[in-house]
C-alpha cells in the first residue's frame, strides 16, 4: 500500500506538488484511479484522482477514515544532535517507525552541533510516517536550549527520564523505572554526554537518571532504545 499526503487535503483536495510528481509520473497514476492521503493528524482518506497533473493534482474524498497513533500515552523524545547530521535523520526516521508524538533537538553545553534544518527533519518524518503506514506526524521542535527545555517540562505530569553514562550519579534501569500507560519524556544527550549541573537541573525538575543496559550506547541509539523500551513495556502490560 502506497499513502500519499497533505496536511490540509480535506479543505483544498489537491496533492502537494511532490506527492503529484510521484502518483502521476512515478506510478502513472491517471485519471479515476484511487489513492489514500493521509493529512498527518489522525484521519485517512480514500481518494479518487480528477485531474492528474504532475504539480497539483485535484482529488475527491471518496471516503474519511479516523485513523488515530495505536498507543495512548506521550512520547517526547528530547536529544543532542549527532556532530554528523546523518546519524540524526536516521534517528528521525526510525523514532517515527517505531513512534513518538514529539522530537526535540537540544542544544547541550558539550553539543558537537549546535543548530539543524528543522524543514529537512521534518521531510524525513512526512516520508517515514508515510512508509510505517500511520496517519499522525510527529512534531518535531527547532533546536531548543536544554535548559528552556527542562524549565518547559518541569511542571508536566507524567514520567521523565534521562539517559547518563557516569556512575556519579545513582541510575536505574530504564526497562524496570519505566512505568505503562503513562506519558514520557526522555532526555538524550551529546557525545560528551551531559555536565553535571545539567544533571543537577534535570534531576531537580523530576528527571530521573537511567541506563538503557549493560552496552555503551551512541546517542542516537540510546535515544531509539528508550522510545523502543516504552512501547515495549505498554504492550506487556496490555
Amino acid at each position: 500500500m502506497i499513502q500519499f499526503y497533505s496536511p490540509d487535503i480535506e479543505k483544498s483536495q489537491v496533492l502537494p506538488e511532490s506527492d503529484s510528481q510521484h502518483a502521476i509520473r512515478v506510478l502513472r497514476m491517471g485519471m479515476g484511479d484511487e489513492l489514500e492521503i493521509v493529512d498527518g493528524k489522525g484521519h485517512r482518506f480514500r481518494t479518487r484522482i480528477l485531474d492528474p497533473h504532475p504539480k497539483r493534482t485535484l482529488v475527491e474524498i471518496i471516503e474519511r477514515i479516523d485513523s488515530p497513533l495505536a498507543w495512548s500515552y506521550d512520547i517526547t523524545v528530547a536529544v543532542a544532535p549527532t556532530k554528523n547530521m546523518d546519524r540524526m535523520e536516521w534517528l528521525v526516521e526510525k523514532l517515527t517507525e517505531i513512534g513518538v508524538n514529539r522530537i526535540v533537538p537540544v542544544r547541550c553545553q558539550r553539543s558537537e552541533r549546535r543548530e539543524i534544518k528543522k524543514e529537512r527533519l521534518e521531510k524525513i518524518a512526512i516520508s517515514a510516517m508515510k512508509q510505517s503506514l500511520k496517519s499522525v506526524l510527529p512534531h518535531v521542535d527547532e533546536m531548543t536550549d536544554i535548559k528552556n527545555f527542562i524549565n518547559d517540562v518541569r511542571h508536566t505530569p507524567g514520567q521523565k527520564f534521562m539517559g547518563y553514562c557516569s556512575d556519579e550519579v545513582e541510575r536505574r534501569l530504564m526497562a524496570r523505572a519505566c512505568q505503562p500507560h503513562t506519558d514520557t519524556i526522555i532526555l538524550i544527550g551529546p557525545e560528551g554526554d551531559f555536565t553535571p549541573q545539567e544533571v543537577a537541573e534535570a534531576i531537580g525538575a523530576g528527571f530521573v537518571a537511567v541506563t538503557m543496559g549493560d552496552n555503551r550506547l551512541r546517542t542516537e541509539t540510546a535515544a531509539l532504545v528508550g522510545c523502543d523500551t516504552v512501547h515495549i513495556i505498554n504492550q506487556s502490560n496490555g
